[in-house]
């Protein structure tokens, strides 16, 4: 083989190499990332409690002092 043959392969094997270490890296964020969460946000207005309902309601029942509220929006 000739010299500029030898370093195109030994440039390609490392490119190849460096893809398959950035594809197994994101296959394994995303494996070990925790995924998003459908529930809605939710702030008293009378006593000030932070809490979560499913998504698909639009007012929830404070657990703490019992008022319907609505959900934040950001």
């Amino acid at each position: 083989m000739s010299i500029p043959a030898l370093i195109l392969c030994y440039v390609m094997l490392l490119l190849g190499a460096l893809a398959g270490l950035a594809i197994y890296s994101e296959m394994r964020r995303r494996r070990f990332h925790p995924t998003a969460s459908a529930d809605r946000i939710f702030r008293c207005q009378s006593c000030g409690y932070v809490y979560t309902d499913d998504a698909d309601v639009d007012r929830s029942r404070c657990s703490q002092c019992g008022k319907l509220n609505e959900a934040i929006e950001f």
